[in-house]
């Protein structure tokens, strides 16, 4: 039987693009683990990506996973089949548009393989505990990469 793992993300952006952060915390019988990031020129849905990918290469085996996101972009790409569409073209939206964050994406969908994950969509900035502190995790990297620009 896998090991049950709660797993809650966010992505921030200070501009689109401009600087971002991510944030992940996940919880396993008991314990918690908190991972945070960042990058100085990107945007907001390549850092909800990041939350995600690196959340689930944290786990060191394969684990049922309950993970919970603000971004519609994440959880609808998945769930309604657009990345694993757009793989099949070829990594295009249509004949003349290329999807967006393929390399991304390509990290993401062989650890949606190799884990059990079910999303789980929450409002952002609407009060959910976990989701209010991966946000501010990843707003604090932001400031955190914007205090080593100026030096």
């Amino acid at each position: 039987m896998k090991k049950h793992v709660d797993i809650f993300t966010d992505g921030a952006c200070s501009g689109n693009p401009g600087v971002g952060g991510w944030a992940a915390i996940l919880r396993y019988g008991g314990r918690e683990k908190s991972l945070c990031g960042g990058e100085e020129e990107t945007t907001n849905n390549r850092m909800e990506l990041m939350a995600v990918i690196e959340a689930l290469r944290a786990l060191k085996e394969s684990c049922a996973v309950n993970l919970t996101t603000d971004s519609k972009y994440v959880v609808d790409s998945i769930e309604k089949g657009w990345v694993y569409g757009w793989e099949k073209k070829n990594w295009m939206r249509t004949p003349h548009e290329p999807a967006k964050n393929t390399d991304l994406w390509k990290e993401l969908l062989p650890l949606l393989k190799k884990h059990e994950v079910s999303f789980v969509w929450v409002k952002g900035h609407a009060g959910h505990a976990e989701n209010e502190r991966c946000d501010q995790m990843a707003v604090g990297e932001i400031k955190r990469i914007k205090e080593q620009k100026m030096f």
